[in-house]
Order: structure tokens, then C-alpha cells, then sequence
């Protein structure tokens, strides 16, 4: 059962979510990157976004879940490679790294994504 995108929007805008971006600085951020709305519809990436079924995601009552275990996946991926890869060669040490830093840095992002997508969906 898909939620409501008119919800989310609604929830959006109940958590002042734009307000607290523009406030932390992301949009001005954000366009000094070059990426300001002109660029965004230029670029299509809503309609993109749309084809990725993003919004669909974003209002799908299962993905907090979802996320949140891949999250947990991630975070574990880390310290097992760690400990199962061998050392002996400094490439091998160097793909321990590599492994658990991309472990961390996406087990973070999807436990942040599942929190906030949990926020979107909590309307009251």
C-alpha cells in the first residue's frame, strides 16, 4: 500500500524542512555548487526522480524499514570484511580501508535516509 504524496508534502511543511535548509546555509550551498532550481529543471532531475520512483519511495510505508536494514547491512560489512580479509599485502590493508569507509559513510546515509523518510511519513 503506497502512502500519500500530498502527506508528505504536507509533512514537509510541518517540519519546516525548507525553512531549516535554507537557514543551515544547503541552499546557498547548493547553488554556489551550480546546482540552483534553474539547473535542477534544466536538468530534468524531477522528472528523473519521478522515472526512479524516488517519490514513490519517500511515501512507501515499508522504506524506513528497508533502509534501515540495509543501513544495519552496511555498518556490519565494515568490521566482517575487516576481519576476514587477510593482511599480508599492503593492497589487501588498502581494500580493508576502502570497504570499511564506504561501509560507514553508506550505513550512515541509509540510517539517516530511514530516519527522515520515518519523519516525512509520521503525519499526525
Amino acid at each position: 500500500m503506497q502512502g500519500n504524496p500530498v502527506k508528505l508534502l504536507t509533512r514537509v511543511e510541518q517540519l519546516r524542512l525548507l525553512t531549516k535548509a535554507e537557514k543551515a546555509g544547503l541552499l546557498s550551498a547548493a547553488e554556489k555548487a551550480g546546482l540552483s532550481l534553474t539547473t535542477i529543471e534544466e536538468l530534468g532531475l524531477l522528472s528523473k526522480a519521478e522515472e526512479l520512483g524516488v517519490l514513490s519511495a519517500a511515501t512507501n510505508p515499508e522504506t524506513p524499514t528497508t533502509l534501515f536494514t540495509l543501513s544495519l547491512g552496511l555498518l556490519l560489512l565494515g568490521p566482517a570484511f575487516v576481519f576476514l580479509v587477510p593482511e599480508d599485502h599492503t593492497w589487501e590493508i588498502a581494500v580493508q580501508v576502502l570497504v570499511a569507509l564506504l561501509s560507514v559513510v553508506g550505513g550512515s546515509a541509509a540510517f539517516a535516509a530511514s530516519n527522515l523518510v520515518a519523519n516525512l511519513q509520521n503525519v499526525e
